[in-house]
Formats: C-alpha cells, structure tokens, sequence
C-alpha cells in the first residue's frame, strides 16, 4: 500500500493546518487499525513524520504571521526535557506492569481530552470573546506560565506518546489572550520541536519505518500548506469549533468507547466536506470580485476614451 499512506497523510495534514491539533492522536491509531502496523513502530513513524511536516507547516505560518516564536521557546524550554523523562517512566511502567499500562494512559488523557473539547465548544458558541490582534508581548508572568506548561505537557507527550497538539493547543487558549489562528502556528511551531527530541529516541530505538514516513509526507505536506492557508480565511468561532470537534475525537479514540472508529470517520469526513465547500464558495467570491474589477476597470477606461 503506497497511495492509501499518502491520501490519509493529505487528511491527516489539512487536518493540522487547519487546527493545529489531532495528528498523533489520530495518525497512530490509523496506522495500527487500518493499516496493521505495530503500535511501537506506528509510534515512532508517526512521531517522525509529525515533527517533518510540521516544520512545513510551522514555516508556513510563520510567513503568515500566526507563530509567537518566543511563547513556543520557552514551552519547549520545559517541555523537551519533561518528555524524556516521561518516556523513561512510561518504559519503566510498560516493564514493570506489562501493556496494560498504556491502556490506562490513554483511557485518562482521552478523558481529559473530552472535557476540554466541550469546555471549548461551549465557549466557543456560549461565551464568545473578542481578543486583540495586536502584537502579544510575553511578560515574566507568561515566560513562567509557559516553562510550566511545557513540563507538564511535555512529561505527557512523553509518558502517552500523543498529545503534542491537543493539551499545548488548548492550554494556550485557555491561559494566552491570543487569537485562535496565532495559537495554531505557535504551537505547530512547539510541536514540531518537541517530536524531534522523541522522534531521534526512536530512531535509535529502531521504532521507525522510513518506507511509511516517506510516503506519508507525500500527502501531508501539500496538506498542511492548504491547511494552512484556509485557516487564515476561517472565521475565529469556526477554527475554535474545529479545535474542540478534534479534541472530542481525540478523546473518544482514546477512551476506546464502541463505535468510536465510525464516529470518528464521520466527524472527519464531515469536516472534511464543510472546509471543501467553505474553499468552493470563497474561490466563487474571489473570482466573482476579479469580475467585477474587471469590469469596473472596463468601464474607466471607456469613459476616459
């Protein structure tokens, strides 16, 4: 299977372009139930695969002016550390008890993902509030909230192996007065780095498929630039919607409830269907405005001949 890794890499990748979030904690999944890969390798390949197209994705931001670069240093400042050790207790833990541990884990983090996926939506819709767009000056109470917050997460990215997007995506909303578009190229930015200092353990470790990854990127870089893109044209409630849709599949994937894979593949091909038509309508807008100049600009020039 060659296209099938590229086509759920082009999902997988607008998915994160778009919210910033959700790409560990769906990739891996896929690749073991769909596509039958070992859970150790699935993580490794897909943590490695994350930290290369979110680096696309994280330059393209940046170009867009959605990265708060010195906010994502000093989450990584506390995050990359907290990671290795969350991955040598999670080694520890899988020695001593067996896998039963990593079933534990995701149960507890998929649960936590749930209630802040509808703590999201309900602010979303409930309790709108208009954020500044100005330039966000990080004071020493934001430096300390952001070492911390890369611990913490950070010693979860590592202990669970997912959650990069999720927990950071949603914290900095929570804690940062910034706009939903900033919070999604700031922490593309930190998730890229954070899965680079995981991604080089398991490479060693030998957990990792090149062939996979390869063609993953295929798919998921183009897709992470049109991403992206229709993210800077999504209204602020509509991005935060789709944050908090992302965590709740998250969740449900995670917490193992039946029927989560179809309610999953709903909700993504749902998604998928609302940003097709929502790209549609906005290429109609943009071509019927050229029209219009055009015509306008007809119409001076024949007035002034």
């Amino acid at each position: 299977m060659t296209w099938q890794f590229t086509l759920t890499g082009l999902l997988i990748g607008v998915l994160v372009g778009v919210t910033g979030m959700g790409g560990g904690s769906l990739m891996t999944p896929i690749l073991v139930i769909i596509f039958g890969v070992k859970p150790s390798l699935a993580i490794g390949t897909d943590i490695l695969h994350g930290a290369i197209f979110k680096t696309v994705g994280a330059i393209r931001h940046r170009r867009l002016g959605n990265v708060q670069a010195r906010l994502s240093g000093w989450m990584f400042l506390g995050s990359a550390p907290m990671s290795l050790l969350g991955v040598a207790l999670a080694t520890w833990l899988k020695h001593r008890y067996g896998d039963s541990v990593d079933s534990v884990q995701g149960r507890v983090l998929g649960a936590a993902l749930i209630f802040g996926g509808l703590g999201l939506l309900a602010k979303s819709f409930l309790r709108p509030k208009e954020v500044s767009d100005a330039p966000f000056r990080l004071t020493t109470r934001d430096r300390v909230a952001a070492v911390l917050i890369g611990l913490l997460g950070g010693f979860i990215v590592g202990l669970t192996s997912v959650g990069s997007g999720t927990f950071f995506g949603l914290t900095m909303l929570i804690v940062f007065p910034m706009r939903a578009h900033k919070i999604v190229g700031t922490d593309i930015l930190h998730a890229a780095a954070l899965l680079y200092v995981a991604g080089f353990g398991h490479v060693v470790a030998g957990n990792v498929d090149l062939h996979i990854v390869g063609w993953l990127l295929l798919g998921s870089i183009p897709g992470v630039l049109i991403g992206s893109q229709w993210m800077v044209r999504l209204p602020e409630t509509m991005i935060r919607a789709s944050l908090a849709v992302v965590l709740l599949l998250s969740g449900l994937k995670l917490v193992e409830l039946p029927g989560t894979n179809a309610t999953i593949a709903a909700g993504i091909g749902g998604g998928a269907l609302i940003l097709a038509a929502f790209a549609w309508r906005d290429r109609t807008r943009r071509q019927r405005a050229r029209t219009e100049q055009q015509r306008l600009a007809a119409e001076r020039t024949e007035v002034a001949i």
